[in-house]
């Protein structure tokens, strides 16, 4: 039996963002290994879709549609959870969504919409469900933060601050909850091949690019697929690493940094303007 499957056989968790990509890789997979779900987005019908996909025979699935970017609804979503079980052994803080734009073109409405959602999400989904969590004979609290949270990107402004965000807190509480029964665990992926880049709001010279076109354009670079990171995400998660990269090109990102530490932004600013 696999470690994934072994590991999560007759647990908790609950993911947010279970509408597609990443978020509906996690169910199926946590699904097949017999792990309850509960699980939020904030689009009716493609999570229904997901939930359409998992078998409810042998484990429970919950779905419920939750906005991320407003946190009255995450707890009152935690609250339902904590009416269906004592604990809860995995939070996956997944949801998330892309602004592109040059600083100088964006809008403060579409910056704090996107950091609304990826960052503050994040912070009110660990404080509405960390009651569940530490009830949890080990907790794991996995923070999907992105490779853009290690790497600073042009016309990614509003997005690498809230995945820098994310980083920064969930390492904040790698520290503080050192000793307990929670694991906390950042997430950085690459280029995943999810729709991201199609539902991305933008503004200035990228407003100019249809959908399609960008949604065309991120999947020649993005080479993993959903179901690859969220196999890659469980194992880590399992072993309780404090951060998990996702796909060969975060991998390459890294040790860009770690070469230019200061200098790599001459390299990405070219590609970008490429």
């Amino acid at each position: 039996m696999a470690l994934i499957d072994r590991y999560f056989e007759g647990k908790t968790a609950a993911i947010s963002g279970a509408g597609d990509g990443i978020g509906r890789a996690l169910a199926q997979r946590l699904n097949g290994a017999g792990c309850h779900l509960w699980l939020s987005d904030i689009n009716t019908e493609t999570l229904a879709d997901t939930c359409a996909l998992l078998d409810q025979s042998s484990a429970k699935v919950v779905s419920r549609r939750v906005d991320c970017g407003q946190r009255d609804e995450l707890f009152a979503w935690a609250e339902t959870v904590a009416r269906d079980t004592p604990h809860l052994d995995a939070l996956f803080n997944n949801a998330g969504v892309g602004y592109g734009a040059r600083f100088e073109d964006s809008t403060e409405k579409n910056f704090e919409w996107l950091i609304d959602i990826n960052f503050w999400g994040v912070v009110h989904g660990t404080r509405a469900f960390l009651p569940l969590l530490m009830q949890s004979e080990r907790g794991h609290l996995v923070n999907l933060s992105s490779i853009f949270g290690m790497v600073g990107i042009p016309t990614q402004s509003a997005y690498n601050a809230a995945k820098f965000a994310v980083r920064g807190f969930s390492e904040s509480l790698q520290a503080e909850y050192l000793q307990s029964s929670l694991a906390v665990t950042s997430v950085h992926p690459g280029g995943i091949q999810t729709s991201i880049a199609r539902s991305a709001r933008t503004d200035g010279s990228g407003a100019l690019t249809e959908a399609d076109e960008r949604d065309e354009q991120f999947k020649k670079l993005a080479k993993t697929t959903p179901e690859q990171a969220a196999e890659i995400i469980l194992r880590g998660t399992a072993r309780g690493k404090r951060r998990i990269l996702v796909g060969w090109d975060a991998w390459l990102i890294q040790q860009l940094i770690k070469i230019l530490p200061t200098g790599y932004h001459w390299i990405t600013a070219r590609i970008t303007n490429d």
